[in-house]
């Protein structure tokens, strides 16, 4: 045997015991850890039993879904993109898609605002002062979304009878009062500011921790070379921030088209409906708010739905990850 295949054989060789050297201490790893592991087990159960068991009733959007027939014996569409087709088609699905698609395109516009709020809050030295702007910011996170919904209506309500404090107040600078709820411009900002003013606080929490991560002694460096508040927060404070903005920024980009229906569906008047009509209120209306229940066609438009928000999600990541920031994948 020549030297040549000699070193092959070598280097064939090694890299078996190399593999099986792998798999020896990946098992070792393992019983070394089989607590972890055991302790890891209810939550993997409940992910598969509520997450990935139901995933097999996405066949009922390709199915006539009856009742009594139940999944497996309902009858396939025919065609079986019947139910997407007919979604696409819709007399309604562009302008609901639009109104989806500027609910959470508003929602981007005020994505920059707990950052701030953090950093803001970050830079409070009196503790006390710290944890009571805390406390007071995270409050509105546990309101009762109806609750929330109600107080929008009455302090933005303007009738003959009754006027509410925002009204009172522009009419008090001599302007015209304006019918808030019933305006169907201003519908989006009101679901959006009023969501920044319950969620604020508690969107923030991943950012304070974030920055209470950051390594003191930057900051001792820092402050050896002469640099400001402002000059720590642009040159510390948000390069530490930059991983979970981008990992939260790729996570919203991938919810686009997931706006909840709850609060919109509150907040929905006949006035602003042509605002307020977003895909899954619509998915509502004929699944579960209808005498006639479209199961199937609600399926289909939520598989449409998941579909877009997996490409937006893949297109964001790969977007981060070839400028250089985190990623989730």
């Amino acid at each position: 045997m020549t030297e040549k295949a000699k070193t092959a054989v070598a280097v064939k060789e090694g890299g078996n015991a190399g593999r099986g050297g792998s798999k020896k201490r990946k098992l070792r790893a393992w019983y070394r850890n089989w607590q972890l592991y055991l302790l890891a087990l209810p939550a993997l159960a409940v992910i598969a039993v509520f997450c990935y068991a139901p995933m097999y009733g996405i066949i009922i959007a390709f199915k006539d879904y009856n009742v009594i027939q139940g999944i497996g014996g309902s009858p396939w569409a025919d065609p079986l993109y019947k139910h997407f087709v007919n979604f696409v088609t819709d007399p309604y699905f562009w302008d609901m898609l639009w109104n989806t698609l500027r609910l959470s395109l508003c929602s981007l516009l005020v994505f920059p605002l707990p950052i701030i709020f953090a950093l803001l809050l970050n830079e409070i030295r009196v503790k006390s002062l710290r944890t009571t702007v805390q406390i007071i910011s995270y409050a509105p996170y546990f309101i009762s979304l109806v609750v929330a919904v109600s107080m929008c209506f009455t302090f933005l309500e303007y009738t003959q009878d009754r006027i509410g404090i925002i009204n009172r107040i522009i009419r008090a600078f001599g302007m015209e009062p304006v019918k808030f709820m019933e305006s169907a411009a201003w519908f989006p900002w009101i679901y959006v500011l009023s969501g920044m003013w319950q969620g604020l606080g508690w969107w923030s929490i991943t950012y304070v921790a974030a920055l209470t991560a950051i390594d003191p002694t930057l900051y001792e460096a820092a402050e050896i070379d002469g640099a400001s508040r402002l000059r720590k927060i642009w040159h510390i404070n948000i390069p530490g921030l930059l991983p979970i903005v981008s990992i939260t920024l790729i996570m919203n980009l991938g919810n686009m088209l997931n706006v909840g229906f709850e609060k919109v569906l509150l907040m929905q008047t006949d006035l602003n409906y042509q605002s307020s009509n977003i895909i899954s209120t619509y998915v509502y209306e004929k699944t579960l708010g209808s005498v006639i229940k479209q199961y199937s066609y609600g399926t289909a438009i939520g598989l449409f739905n998941n579909v877009i928000n997996l490409v937006l999600l893949l297109g964001a990541n790969f977007i981060t990850k070839k400028l250089g920031g985190e990623t989730i994948i």
